[in-house]
């Protein structure tokens, strides 16, 4: 009887089988007709009377079923059919190099499905559960599909552990790169250049099968260290040029088999590793445009290598100074900061290097002031090799580790602080004439177990004062473990007041703010609403707000380790949590916030939506990034810092105070502040020229601003002027030639000739602040809503110009003849326009 059961059993699904055969088949042929229909061109033989398995590029199995789809580069038109994952037995799907467009239908549960091809096409969006269940999956490639909607890389993709290679440059990614990499033991190609992806480099790197990763040119770019490189063995190929990585490069030699690596155009800091220049395997190399230090790296004989810097100690290979090397290695001990990079250039340790000062022979190092710069890591041994030291300072900080022990052989010096870190071990015994300074350091002292974030030390020993800082005796029954135990105790009580007392009084402190509102009314050409937007004082759209140009920030150049990431909870805090009482401006790409750092120094913070930016707005937050980290001056706006924290995206600059030049030149009344003074009006322009002509010809690399104006120019207490505002700036061309590019800018400031072909050279410029010039001379704006005719009239009535024909203010000489003449190049104005030549000849 049972037996019999199972025969009945076996012919029902035998049955079964047999009747859902032609249904599957049947599903088939009404995906492929559906699909032949949504293609507006396709091979001239898919005839809708003939089967299917016989057309051009389609490939069937014996049960009729679609498994291979052929079609590259067949000029393919018209978009896919949604119910394109009823193919169930679909395993190749080549449509790369046609025309298709629309939305990508999802390719959910096509567990057989191996390869996916989509390059070069036209599609507009990734659907979600794009990738679920594709189990085996083996390549993918997206890339050439700029017409995407911002997607990223999604979770469902985890599920397909045989990828060997995903391709998807240009393909509009955002984001993280997820940290997933463990769940494709066989991925061997890694491709997603040319997208907005942001962060770090995943720690599921490390140990991966990658071969070839490309992440290089990111539109604002990745960020963070490469450490993980080290680790993955497997790399023959690795772009990451164009990013905005920082640190070192690390130690590449157990990666026995990479020929090509690409790092130029970041921001990576510290020494070329020797490993890197004797890699057996290494046959292109690009390390220019980056801050890296000490000597000028020599490749082997073979090795095509671009390494062109400005901060090698030495313009060819050969050893660095001694003082050099000793502060290098100092530095490599803290991670290289940027801070340091930036400022420690050359092969002279006494000229012009921050934070170091030499005696008044200008030869040897005796001050060293790190203090108060947030720096982490360790103290360096290679203190000692600076035998004339004096000073050091490495207060406030948070070093870790311990004190080298040989630091009290230096024979000079004076002075060492290392207050208010977290350095633990023994307590060296300096002699008495040094001022020994390490209070606010409560594991110093003690030994500290491995894994703890202290070095080990040699037990209690005697210090600067002779005590034990536990407060116990030597020999005492306390463990080291309730000593530790007590002071983490009050170190969170501590916490636990100092957050009471910010919360209590942290609203009231933030409301010293007085609110400024300003709408400027201006015609722009291109940057209508956005980054930079037309209205860039306190209460328009987006400001470049600054601190005063006299004051002293020189322990502000830097945020968080020397760099300038900053975290998104520390904008968050300064601001109240973006709070509406600290609203400067808004405009069509967010809003500006005041806040308020711990030491009473104000900033401002931009802060902006990359789903509401767009490209153009990701593109003006990328330039300014590029170019503020790139150029110091006094006259131009200081970057302090960025964020970028999922979709959002934000800048932090400087406050200044008395903001845009616009509003004391055409909104004074409104604003109730008196005039420009014709001394004030003399300094701001030539504060803004010297600030362009830096651009122009003094900074490394030359710029033009392309968006001169008044609501760009920024002014401090002190009515000195820096120039803002660098989301349009383009590389200046070599010499005279200039360059093709999208018109952007204001009218009313817009050179003619711009206008006209919308090739841009420094000339631009150069008319913008003519304009600029003149409106400084007349306050009249160079574009008047108000008027009928908005064209400047500026040689017209004369005689109502203070310092003219009034003899209010007379008009010095001086203005004349240092802006038109030695400080700005401006003459071509005199040829070129002839209302500036009328004018210096009626005053």
């Amino acid at each position: 009887m049972a037996h019999k059961d199972a025969n009945h059993h076996h012919l029902l699904l035998l049955f079964l089988y047999a009747l859902l055969l032609p249904f599957s088949t049947a599903d088939d042929a009404s995906v492929m007709s559906t699909l032949r229909t949504s293609l507006t061109s396709h091979p001239s033989n898919w005839d809708d009377g003939t089967d299917f398995c016989s057309w051009e590029g389609i490939k069937c199995d014996n049960s009729k079923r679609v498994t291979d789809f052929n079609l590259a580069s067949k000029s393919l038109a018209g978009t896919l059919p949604a119910d394109l994952n009823q193919l169930s037995n679909l395993k190749t799907l080549s449509l790369q190099r046609n025309k298709l467009s629309g939305d990508l239908p999802t390719l959910s549960n096509l567990t057989l499905l191996e390869e996916v091809y989509l390059d070069t096409n036209n599609f507009t969006s990734i659907p979600p559960r794009f990738f679920l269940g594709l189990t085996n999956l083996q390549s993918f490639s997206i890339t050439d599909n700029i017409d995407l909607v911002p997607w990223t890389l999604p979770s469902d993709l985890t599920g397909s552990t045989n990828l060997v290679s995903f391709q998807a440059s240009s393909a509009n990614i955002v984001g993280s790169i997820p940290d997933m990499f463990t769940s494709f033991p066989n991925l061997q190609s890694l491709r997603l250049s040319y997208n907005n992806l942001t962060g770090s480099l995943p720690e599921s790197f490390a140990g991966s099968e990658i071969q070839n990763l490309w992440l290089n040119n990111q539109k604002v770019g990745l960020s963070g260290n490469i450490n993980v490189l080290s680790s993955m063995t497997q790399l023959n190929q690795v772009w990451l040029q164009a990013n905005m990585f920082t640190g070192a490069i690390p130690d590449l030699s157990e990666c026995a088999n990479l020929f090509d690596l690409q790092l130029r155009d970041n921001q990576f800091t510290g020494l070329v590793p020797p490993s890197l220049m004797s890699h057996p395997s290494l046959l292109n190399v690009t390390l220019r445009n980056n801050k890296l230090q000490g000597s000028m790296p020599e490749f082997k004989t073979g090795v095509e290598a671009d390494i062109s810097s400005k901060s090698f100690c030495l313009p060819a290979p050969g050893a660095c100074d001694g003082q050099v090397t000793a502060l290098l290695e100092v530095a490599g001990a803290v991670g290289y900061p940027m801070s340091l990079a930036d400022s420690w250039k050359g092969n002279d340790a006494c000229q012009g290097w921050s934070f170091v000062s030499c005696d008044s022979s200008g030869k040897n190092v005796i001050s060293l002031n790190l203090g108060k710069q947030k720096f982490s890591g360790s103290i360096s041994p290679a203190l000692t090799n600076l035998t004339s030291l004096r000073s050091i300072s490495l207060n406030d900080n948070n070093l870790t580790g311990a004190i080298p022990k040989d630091l009290i052989s230096v024979p000079n010096l004076q002075m060492f602080d290392v207050s208010n870190n977290n350095l633990s071990g023994a307590i060296p015994e300096f002699p008495g004439k040094v001022r020994f300074s390490h209070e606010g350091n409560p594991l110093l002292g003690q030994n500290i177990p491995s894994g703890t974030g202290g070095s080990p030390g040699s037990g209690p020993a005697g210090g600067g004062s002779g005590a034990n800082p536990s407060g116990s005796p030597k020999g005492s029954s306390v463990s080291v473990g309730m000593i530790v135990g007590i002071v983490v105790g009050v170190i969170v009580f501590m916490g636990i007041v100092v957050f009471v007392f910010y919360k209590c009084c942290g609203k009231k402190r933030h409301q010293k703010f007085d609110r400024v509102e300003n709408v400027e009314a201006g015609k722009e050409l291109v940057k209508t609403s956005g980054v930079g937007s037309r209205s860039n004082g306190y209460g328009g759209g987006f400001s470049e707000l600054q601190s005063q140009s006299s004051g002293d920030h020189s322990e502000m150049h830097v945020f968080e380790g020397g760099n300038v990431i900053i975290s998104i909870q520390v904008l968050r805090q300064v601001t109240n949590n973006f709070s509406d009482d600290n609203v400067l401006g808004r405009g069509g790409f967010g809003v500006v916030y005041k806040g308020e750092l711990h030491d009473g120094t104000k900033i401002a913070v931009k802060k902006m939506e990359s789903g509401v930016m767009g490209t153009k707005g990701l593109n003006e937050f990328q330039a300014e990034i590029a170019v503020l980290t790139k150029v110091r001056h006094r006259h131009l706006v200081a970057l302090l810092g960025y964020c970028i924290d999922r979709n959002e995206r934000l800048l932090v600059y400087e406050y200044m105070p008395q903001g845009t030049l616009s509003q004391h030149l055409f909104e004074w009344s409104e604003h109730k502040t008196p005039p420009l003074t014709w001394k004030q009006r003399v300094a701001i322009a030539l504060d803004v020229a010297r600030g362009v002509e830096y651009l122009h010809s003094l900074a490394q690399s030359s710029f033009i601003h392309r968006d001169l104006k008044p609501s760009n120019i920024l002014l401090g207490d002190d009515m000195r002027a820096k120039v803002a505002d660098f989301g349009l700036v383009k590389n200046a061309p070599d010499g005279k030639y200039s360059v093709e590019t999208r018109l952007a800018g204001t009218f009313g400031y817009l050179a003619p000739e711009y206008a006209a072909t919308g090739r841009v050279t420094t000339k631009v410029d150069v008319f913008a602040f003519g304009v600029v010039l003149m409106e400084l001379i007349t306050g009249r704006k160079a574009l008047d809503e108000t008027q009928p005719d908005e064209r400047p009239k500026w040689v017209e009535n004369l005689d109502d110009i203070p310092g003219c024909g009034s003899g209010i203010l007379q008009l010095p000489a001086s203005f004349v003849n240092e802006i038109y003449l030695r400080n700005f190049h401006i003459l071509m104005l005199t040829t070129s326009y002839p209302i500036v030549d009328h004018f210096i000849s009626y005053c």
